[in-house]
């Protein structure tokens, strides 16, 4: 799906702070490259690849070959540096223009928790029976220190 103009404006934007995460060398486009730029897209969805200077292998023809290779959109070519953008089909990251966010994730309610304490309870036939504090060894209950500094 190629991509538009808003949204190529938008990776090149987000593209601007990111570093080279491949850079071709001197051996130019071999399959390890190619390997270590797929798995790059995989775990990041923008991609900068950099062309060093001694790198027999023309920019334009290199980045055209990764993207169609890799099934990528090719967003930018600046100087010896491109980006690639390919979308996680699972776990998308970015957020194009024109879409809307995924619904946030259903979270399950906390279930109610039974009294205890001080709380009245029922007896089996639906009758009250009051709250009596109970203590070990009728023992009075612990005393609890003053609160200060407020």
């Amino acid at each position: 799906m190629p991509l538009n103009g808003k949204q190529r404006r938008h990776l090149r934007a987000l593209g601007h702070h990111l570093e080279p995460l491949v850079q071709l060398g001197k051996s130019g486009l071999t399959e390890s490259i190619q390997k270590a730029v797929d798995i790059a897209l995989r775990d990041h969805e923008l991609v900068k690849v950099r062309l060093g200077t001694e790198c027999p292998d023309d920019r334009h023809q290199v980045a055209e070959t990764l993207s169609t290779a890799l099934f990528a959109e090719l967003a930018q070519i600046l100087g010896r540096t491109f980006l690639l953008y390919r979308r996680n089909s699972k776990k998308p990251v970015i957020l194009m223009p024109g879409e809307e966010p995924p619904p946030p994730p259903k979270v399950a309610k906390p279930r109610p928790r039974r009294p205890t304490g001080l709380k009245a309870r029922k007896r089996a036939s639906g009758e009250l029976i009051p709250a009596t504090p109970t203590f070990a060894d009728d023992a009075p209950p612990p005393r609890r220190a003053p609160r200060r500094g407020r």
